[in-house]
């Protein structure tokens, strides 16, 4: 639900994307889901579902070649999306949860990967990426000192 109400604060009122921000890590967190269960829910179920699976990691694919993927070959709405998602999932990066590997490789992937994305989508949630990066660059810092 955060995904969909940063969209929200950002003045995204597509009803695909919003739908999808709710369910986008479905299928990858409930593997065993299967689409066609969704496809009857709305007249966006099939547009709303192809989305999901475009944001979606393909077994067998590393992190950095998914973000790659999605920064290379995705969709717009694709693009919108995987970002609310990581302002979402960083403004929930604490050092008191993930250890140092993880945060650092999250702001690198952060960093290289989806800030070319936001500028490209969006230069406000650009903004606000490049601020929460630095925030945690700076508590990370802290940390370490």
């Amino acid at each position: 639900m955060n995904t969909m109400t940063i969209l929200l604060d950002y003045q995204y009122v597509d009803p695909v994307l919003l739908k999808a921000a709710i369910i986008h890590d479905l299928f990858e967190d409930v593997p065993e889901t299967r689409a066609d269960d969704l496809l009857g829910i709305d007249m966006d179920a099939r547009d709303v579902v192809t989305l999901v699976f475009e944001v979606t990691k393909n077994a067998g694919e590393n992190k950095r070649d998914y973000l790659k993927r999605i920064k290379d070959t995705g969709s717009y709405k694709a693009k919108v999306l995987k970002v609310a998602d990581r302002i979402s999932n960083i403004t929930d990066l604490h050092r008191t949860i993930f250890d140092n590997k993880h945060y650092n490789e999250y702001i690198k992937d952060t960093i290289d990967l989806i800030l070319p994305i936001a500028e490209e989508v969006n230069i406000n949630m650009a903004k606000e990426l490049k601020d929460l990066v630095y925030e945690r660059m700076l508590l990370n810092k802290e940390k370490v000192n």
